[in-house]
């Protein structure tokens, strides 16, 4: 079983300390979903929202987030991100969105963190735009779907939707 690596001797929280570890191309990629009633999903992807471009306005957000993540979760260190991405794409059979981040660093820590905050600020501001009109929506399945690079080497989650 691993160790947790932000844990002292004593238990106490710190910093890793990454400056031994070799400079690699990192790339993480998260998804979260927004389910909603149809007739939101509808409404978002009509641009009808009163707020604005919902989609374009989750994107951006999620992008911003990723730049800001170490200042966000306490002990993460900051990156110079290489590339940020956030795709939102309708699922009918939620019914909602599926949102999906990506976040790529050349570092010597990854970028796992950056790709689940891109991910959960887009769920939360496609939230935001939306809640005047269904306050019901619910967010979901959060997580990291496939990580490459570094010293632990590649991960792929199983396959499954929200919910699951």
């Amino acid at each position: 079983m691993p160790e947790l690596t932000h844990l002292g001797a004593k238990g106490e929280a710190n910093m890793v300390d990454v400056g031994d570890k070799a400079e690699t191309t990192r790339t993480a990629i998260a998804e979260g979903f927004v389910s909603m009633r149809p007739e939101t999903l509808e409404m978002i992807l009509a641009g009808d929202a009163k707020k604005g471009d919902v989609l374009g306005t989750a994107r951006i957000a999620g992008i911003m987030a990723a730049k800001k993540t170490h200042e966000l979760i306490p002990l993460c260190h900051p990156l110079l991100l290489t590339k940020v991405a956030v795709d939102i794409e309708p699922d009918r059979t939620l019914p909602g969105l599926r949102v999906t981040a990506l976040a790529r660093v050349t570092a010597k820590t990854g970028v796992e963190m950056e790709a689940l905050t891109a991910a959960s600020v887009a769920c939360l501001t496609i939230y935001d735009m939306a809640k005047a009109v269904d306050r019901a929506m619910v967010i979901s399945g959060i997580r990291l779907v496939e990580k490459t690079g570094g010293k632990s080497g590649d991960y792929k989650a199983a396959k499954h939707g929200a919910g699951s």
